[in-house]
C-alpha cells in the first residue's frame, strides 16, 4: 500500500469513525470517497488544525520522526520513511534514560491522527507536516553532507570535531550553543568599513576588521573552522546580512547533557496552587459575582439616562467610557469589561437617531439598554449573573485590548471593531479547563496556568500568553473564581459549556436571547445558577426606615421592591446591605408617577421593619399638598391655578423671568415656551406643578425609556468560527458508510464495461453516433433496470459531443427523457434519451 487513501481504505470502520473523532474537520463536509478524504486529511490547513491540539511532547516526538525519516532510506514507494523504533533511539539519545512508553503512545496518537501512517517499521509523515511546521525539527539544522563538503569531512571525523570545538574561543562557544538551542540559522548585519591602520594593509583571510563589530570576529572563527556553514538568503530580490547554519551533527554533539530533542517532559507540569477552603472560594466568588451583577446594572442605567453615542468607526469614545466608569464609581478596565459582556448578552445596542437628529460628535446612533434589558433586571441574581457569565465564555472579545493602540497607531476603544478576536472563546475555555481539572479549592498562579498551557498546546498557546492572564483576571471580577480557585457553581457553567450544549441554550425557548431559561427558572434554574442561589443571601422584601429619612435594604432587594425603591427614594450606597434616601424630590417623582400621598404612607408601612418615623409623614403630606397646586400646558405651555395669589406670586418671580410669563386671565399664565422648559424651571424654583393634558386630566409623568432594538445574546448563537462540530458514534459509523460506498462507486466508475466506452463508435462511425439497434437495446436494458430498480451504466454524448459514462440507478423513462439516481453523488440525472449510446446492467463484485 502505497498511499495514503490505500491505508484509509484498508482500516475497518470502527479505525475510520475513530478518525474522524479526533479530526471532525475531515467530515465537513462529508468527502465523496475515500480518495478525497485523504486529500483532506493532507492538506495544510487541516494538518495545522491536528497539530494545533498536541502537547510538546508529542510534537516533540514528531520532529523525531522527521529528522529520522531525514536519515534513513526511502521506501518501495520513493518515500523517505521512518520506524518507532529509530523515533525510540533518537529520544533516548547517547544512554539517556527516556520514558518508553511515553514515546510510544505518542507515536500512536500520531498514527491515530494519521499525521504519520503505515506499519510501525515503514513510518511516513504526512507531507504537509514540513509546510506547517518549522523547517528545522527540534531546532536542529540541515546535515553536514547537503551544506558544505568540507563540514561533512570534520563531523566524519569526530575526534577532530570534538577538538575543534573544545579549541573554539569562549565567545563563539557561546554563539554554538545559542545556535545549538534552536533555531540553527543566525544573521550578522554587514560589516561596517573601516580604513585599514597605517602602515598595515589588511591581509586577505586574516582578522575581522575592527569596524566588523564584536560578533563578527567569533563568527568568523566559526564558519573558517566549519562549525558554521554560510548559505545563501536574498530579501526582496537584493542581497540580505549574511546568514549561518550550524550543521546538524554539531547541533547533536552540542546538546549531548539534553538530549537531541531537547529537555523532554512526558508528563504535563505541576501545579500546586495555594489551597483554598473551597466554601471560602464559593463565598468570595459568590460576592464579586454579585457586585459584577450590580455594577453592570448601574452601568446600564447611566446609559439610559444619558447614551453614549457610538462613533462613526463603532463603539463607544474614551470620554464617554471614562464618564460612565466615573459615574458608576468603577475603573476604565472593569467598566470597559462589564460593558462588553453586556452588549454580547445582548442588554445594550444601538439606536439610530431619527433625521438630522444627531450627538455632539456627529454620530447617527447612541448606546443605550436594549428591550431586553427590563426583562433580565427582573430575573433572579442568579439568572442575571448566569446570563452575563454565558455571554462571557462565548464573546469573540479580547477587552484587554481596550486602552491600547493599533497598528495605525489609533486607540482601540470599547465595543469598537478592533477588539475582535475570533479564538478567544478558545483561550477561555483552555484557561477554566486547567483551573476545573484540579482539585476543588486549588488557586494557582497565573504563571502555573500559562506554563501548563504551553506545555498541553503550544502551537495555539504560542503569542497568547497576555491573553491567559486576563482571562483569569476577568474570571475573578465577573465571580467565577473565587481567591483564585474556580468556584462549585463556575465548575458547572463550564461543565454545562464544554459538555456539549455550545449554544448554552436553545433559542426557540428564548428568541430575544435576553429572558433567563423559563422552563429552568420553574424548576430552580440550572445546575450553576441553584449553586449560587444557595450562596447568595436571599433577596429580601422589607426595609428599614430610619429618622434621618434614610431607607436601609438589609440584602438583595426583591425586583418589585427595587422597582418601588427606584422611584421613591435616591440611592445612597449599594452592597450586600443597600442605603437610599428619601427626599423631597424623590417623593415629587413619586407623585409624578401617579402615587398619590396614601399610598406612599401604606407602602412605607407595609415595607419597612421599623416605625415610619414622622418626619417621613410630614414630608410626604407637604409634598403632596403642594403638588399639583399648579397646572401646566401648551401654549407655548400655558399655567393655571385656582389660587390667584399663587399666580401672583409666580408671576412675580424673578428666578421665573426667562420663561416671559404674561397673565392670560386671573387664573392662568402663557409662556412661549414648551411645557417641559416651563415645568423644570418652575421645579427648580421651589414650586410643584403638574401637567395636565387638553382635557385637564393630569398627565402621569412616570419617564418612558428609550430603549434600542432586542439583540440576542451571543450564547444563543453559534460562537466559536474555529469550532468543530460534536459527532455521535452512529453518526460517524453512518459517515464512514456514506463515504464507502461513494468510495466503491467512484472506484466502479473507473471500470465502466468497454461496450459502454466504445458505444457510438462501431465500424468506423463517428464518435458518439448509436446505431439503431444498439439505441433500441439500450432502451430495453433501461427500462428492466426501472422495473428491478438495478444499477446500470449508461453511456451517453454531453452537451459539449464527448462521449461519457455513468453508473446510475434508473427511476423512470418518460417524455424522451431518463431519469436516474447516481448513488456516489447521491444526485438525481436527466438524460435525454436521444443521446443515450448504450446501456449495460452493472455486475456487483
Amino acid at each position: 500500500m502505497s498511499t495514503l487513501a490505500d491505508h484509509l481504505r484498508a482500516l475497518p470502520d470502527e479505525a475510520l469513525a475513530a478518525l474522524f473523532r479526533l479530526r471532525p474537520d475531515l467530515v465537513v463536509p462529508v468527502p465523496t470517497d475515500l480518495s478525497a478524504l485523504a486529500i483532506r486529511a493532507q492538506s495544510r490547513v487541516s494538518v495545522a488544525r491536528a497539530l494545533d491540539g498536541l502537547d510538546e511532547f508529542t510534537l516533540r516526538i514528531m520532529d523525531a520522526a522527521r529528522l529520522t525519516r531525514d536519515t534513513d532510506h526511502a521506501g518501495a514507494g520513493g518515500r523517505a520513511e521512518t520506524s518507532a523504533e529509530a523515533i525510540l533511539a533518537l529520544a533516548a539519545g547517547t544512554g539517556r534514560r527516556v520514558d518508553r512508553a511515553a514515546v510510544r503512545a505518542a507515536v500512536d496518537r500520531l498514527r491515530a491522527l494519521f499525521l504519520l501512517y503505515g506499519p510501525v517499521d515503514a513510518l511516513r509523515v504526512v507531507p504537509a507536516v514540513d509546510e506547517v511546521c518549522p523547517p528545522y525539527p527540534a531546532g536542529l539544522g540541515r546535515p553536514a553532507a547537503e551544506l558544505d563538503p568540507e563540514a561533512a569531512a570534520l563531523v566524519a571525523d569526530p575526534a577532530r570535531l570534538r577538538r575543534t570545538l573544545l579549541a573554539a574561543p569562549p565567545p563563539a562557544r557561546a554563539i554554538l550553543d545559542r545556535l545549538a538551542a534552536g533555531p540553527p540559522v543566525g544573521t550578522l548585519p554587514a560589516p561596517a568599513a573601516a580604513p585599514p591602520a597605517e602602515g598595515a594593509p589588511a591581509a586577505e583571510g586574516g582578522p575581522a576588521a575592527p569596524g566588523a563589530g564584536s560578533a563578527a570576529a567569533p563568527v568568523s572563527w566559526l564558519v573558517e573552522n566549519r562549525l558554521l556553514v554560510p548559505v545563501p538568503e536574498t530579501a526582496g530580490g537584493a542581497a540580505a546580512p549574511a546568514a549561518v547554519e550550524l550543521p546538524r551533527e554539531v547541533g547533536l554533539l552540542l546538546r549531548r547533557d539534553t538530549g537531541p530533542l531537547g529537555p523532554l517532559r512526558p508528563q504535563p507540569p505541576a501545579v500546586a496552587g495555594a489551597a483554598r477552603e473551597p466554601k471560602a472560594a464559593d463565598s468570595a466568588g459568590a460576592g464579586q459575582a454579585m457586585e459584577a451583577v450590580r455594577n453592570t446594572e448601574a452601568l446600564l442605567d447611566q446609559l439610559a439616562a444619558e447614551p453614549a453615542p457610538v462613533l462613526r468607526s463603532g463603539g463607544l469614545g474614551v470620554r464617554d467610557l471614562r464618564r460612565l466608569a466615573k459615574a458608576t464609581g468603577l475603573d476604565e478596565s472593569t467598566a470597559a469589561l462589564l460593558l462588553e459582556v453586556a452588549y454580547a448578552a445582548g442588554l445594550a445596542g444601538e439606536l439610530d437617531l431619527p433625521g438630522a437628529a444627531t450627538t455632539r460628535n456627529g454620530a447617527d446612533q447612541q448606546m443605550l439598554p436594549a428591550a431586553g434589558y427590563e426583562g433580565w433586571r427582573d430575573a433572579s441574581l442568579a439568572h442575571r449573573w448566569e446570563h452575563l457569565a454565558r455571554a462571557w465564555l462565548t464573546m469573540t472579545r479580547q477587552v484587554g485590548l481596550v486602552g491600547q493602540r493599533d497598528e495605525r497607531d489609533r486607540p482601540i476603544t470599547v465595543l469598537s471593531a478592533e477588539a475582535e478576536r475570533a479564538g478567544v472563546p478558545a483561550v477561555r475555555q483552555a484557561v477554566l479547563d486547567v483551573l476545573a481539572g484540579l482539585e476543588p479549592g486549588t488557586a494557582p498562579g497565573p504563571d502555573e496556568v500559562v506554563d501548563l498551557l504551553a506545555w498541553r498546546a503550544p502551537r495555539r498557546s504560542l503569542g497568547r500568553e497576555t491573553g491567559q492572564r486576563e482571562v483569569l483576571a476577568e474570571a475573578a471580577l465577573l465571580g467565577v473564581t473565587g481567591l483564585g480557585a474556580l468556584t462549585t457553581y463556575g465548575r458547572l457553567l463550564l461543565a454545562r459549556w464544554s459538555g456539549g450544549d455550545s449554544r448554552l441554550g436553545e433559542p426557540g425557548d428564548d428568541p430575544l436571547g435576553v429572558r433567563p431559561d423559563a422552563a429552568g427558572a420553574a424548576g430552580g434554574g440550572s445546575a450553576a445558577v441553584r449553586a449560587l442561589d444557595a450562596l447568595l443571601p436571599a433577596p429580601v422584601d422589607h426595609f428599614l426606615v430610619q429618622a434621618d429619612l434614610t431607607v436601609v435594604v438589609p440584602g438583595p432587594p426583591e425586583p418589585t421592591l427595587a422597582a418601588e425603591l427606584a422611584t421613591v427614594a435616591e440611592q445612597e450606597s449599594a452592597g450586600g446591605a443597600s442605603v437610599h434616601r428619601v427626599t423631597a424630590g424623590s417623593v415629587r417623582r413619586a407623585l409624578d408617577a401617579g402615587y398619590a400621598a396614601e399610598d406612599l404612607h401604606t407602602l412605607f408601612k407595609r415595607r419597612s421593619r421599623t416605625p415610619v418615623p414622622q418626619s417621613l409623614t410630614y414630608l410626604v403630606d407637604d409634598v403632596a399638598r403642594k403638588h399639583g397646586g399648579l397646572r401646566a400646558g401648551s401654549a407655548g405651555s400655558y399655567l393655571r391655578s385656582d389660587d390667584e395669589a399663587l399666580l401672583a406670586e409666580v408671576l412675580a418671580d424673578r428666578r421665573l423671568a426667562p420663561m416671559s410669563l404674561r397673565r392670560l386671565a386671573p387664573t392662568v399664565l402663557v409662556t412661549p415656551h414648551l411645557v417641559g422648559r416651563l415645568l423644570t424651571a418652575l421645579r427648580d424654583a421651589g414650586y410643584a406643578p403638574v401637567s395636565e393634558d387638553a382635557s385637564g386630566a393630569t398627565v402621569l409623568t412616570r419617564p418612558k425609556m428609550r430603549r434600542a432594538p432586542a439583540r440576542g445574546s451571543i450564547a444563543n448563537r453559534v460562537t466559536d468560527p474555529l469550532a468543530t462540530p460534536r459527532l455521535t458514534t452512529p453518526r460517524l459509523l453512518g459517515i464512514v458508510e456514506q463515504i464507502r460506498r461513494g468510495d466503491a462507486a467512484a472506484r466502479a466508475a473507473r471500470r465502466a464495461p468497454s461496450t459502454v466506452r466504445d458505444a457510438g463508435r462501431p465500424g468506423g462511425a463517428a464518435p458518439g453516433v448509436a446505431t439503431a439497434h444498439a439505441h433500441t437495446q439500450a432502451l430495453a436494458v433501461l427500462q428492466q433496470a426501472v422495473r428491478d430498480r438495478a444499477l446500470v451504466w449508461v453511456g451517453y454524448v454531453d452537451a459539449h459531443g464527448a462521449t461519457a459514462s455513468r453508473l446510475v440507478r434508473p427511476v423512470s423513462i418518460g417524455a424522451g427523457y431518463l431519469r436516474a439516481e447516481d448513488e456516489r453523488t447521491e444526485t438525481l440525472h436527466t438524460f435525454a434519451l436521444h443521446r443515450i449510446t448504450a446501456a449495460v446492467l452493472h455486475e456487483a463484485g
